[in-house]
């Protein structure tokens, strides 16, 4: 088995933790990866199972059901389940920061009695819904609504592109909408939406390119209603409140990237070494062991950042500027690592009996998912003032 270098941001703790999400990827997760993969099924035993071994509520204080570890046990749990199957590992990273974050950060007292007991133990999941048809990267654009009538929040609106938002076990969705306009400028809150709320309706998207295990789908409201006290965090903040998760989510998606690229780094090692032309393994020409020697270098590079970033987020300074740049960065060489893997499979890395080819198509939705490369890159402009007057 191949071992992560040492990191001065672990802890002996943190080191358990991986050994023991590892051991459960390689003998829970990876013999059903492929057939997900083809059926493209959401497992909801996987998901209970990724809730017994407690991976779900990490963060969250054990008064409320959960684990009370630091982000960086969570971002190395991510990063392991990642190393074999990027559908799982998006599922535990989506319900993690922008599921159950929200309402633990955000909540009222009684909701997050009310929600995150389940929430912690893999029974039941929860959504983040800030995407629309035509609100992508200009989440600002949004144009859900939601009216106050008679003490309760009536929601009209179309999200899309949801994670976890339709299965057996999703307790609800949090959403984003427009409570108010004052001259001209809309204000936005958050309203937790449970699931079979009438009025709320939710259509599979199916045929993905990638992520095909999890589950991912539209909503659809038509007059919703839910009580007035389903606002999640301030009337009017909620802005403020998706742009919080998000950052954390980078962190999640920063460490699928680098997961992937480590799974799809061992594979072609691997390979390299077994596979032999011209009389020797394909190792030892400099061509190949060149790939590798890049390979290993950028994984390196990204984990030490990403753990950066997380070691600011666990010691409360400011880290958005650090999720951004990881998360571009960890995308970056998961493409770059995955493509490189492929190519040192040959022919066989275009068969999808071998894992790589999964791993290949796996990577594309990180440029993409909770923020664009080209938005991180934006946010990294404006941080080191280019766009000053």
């Amino acid at each position: 088995m191949h071992t992560i270098m040492k990191n001065p941001f672990t802890t002996e703790e943190h080191e358990l933790i991986r050994q023991t999400v590892r051991e459960f990827a390689e003998k829970e997760i990876r013999p059903l990866a492929y057939e997900l993969d083809r059926e493209e099924k959401f497992s909801v035993d996987l998901a209970k199972s990724m809730g017994d071994l407690g991976l779900f509520g990490m963060c969250i204080p054990k008064e409320y059901g959960g684990q009370g570890l630091d982000y960086l046990s969570l971002i190395i749990a991510i990063e392991e389940i990642a190393r074999v199957d990027s559908s799982q590992a998006g599922t535990l990273s989506v319900h993690n920061s922008l599921g159950a974050g929200p309402i633990y950060y955000h909540g009222t007292e009684a909701q997050k009695e009310k929600y995150l007991p389940d929430l912690c133990t893999g029974e039941k999941i929860w959504a983040f819904a800030l995407t629309e048809p035509n609100s992508g990267s200009d989440s600002r654009s949004s144009s859900t609504r939601a009216k106050l009538k008679k003490g309760k929040w009536e929601i009209n609106g179309t999200k899309t592109f949801i994670t976890n938002v339709n299965t057996p076990i999703t307790r609800g969705v949090t959403v984003q909408v427009v409570t108010d306009v004052k001259n001209g400028k809309k204000e936005f809150s958050t309203i937790l939406v449970e699931s079979g709320t009438k009025g709320m309706t939710a259509e599979d998207i199916h045929d993905k390119m990638m992520w095909r295990g999890t589950n991912t789908a539209q909503l659809f409201f038509d007059n919703c209603s839910v009580p007035e006290e389903n606002i999640l965090g301030v009337c009017g903040e909620g802005s403020r409140t998706m742009l919080r998760s998000l950052d954390s989510g980078k962190l999640g998606i920063a460490a699928i990237g680098i997961g992937l690229a480590q799974g799809a780094y061992e594979m072609a090692l691997n390979y390299a070494k077994n596979r032999k032309q011209f009389g020797k393994s394909i190792s030892n020409f400099q061509a190949i062991s060149f790939k590798l020697a890049d390979m290993h270098m950028k994984i390196e590079l990204a984990r030490n950042m990403l753990y950066k970033a997380c070691w600011l987020r666990d010691n409360n300074q400011h880290f958005s500027i650090e999720a951004a740049m990881i998360k571009l960065y960890s995308s970056e060489i998961a493409k770059e690592v995955a493509d490189e893997a492929l190519q040192i499979h040959g022919g066989y890395g275009l068969i999808k009996e071998y894992p790589i080819e999964r791993f290949y198509r796996d990577q594309r939705m990180l440029q993409v998912g909770e923020g664009t490369s080209e938005i991180q890159r934006l946010i990294i402009s404006k941080y080191i003032g280019c766009y000053r007057k």
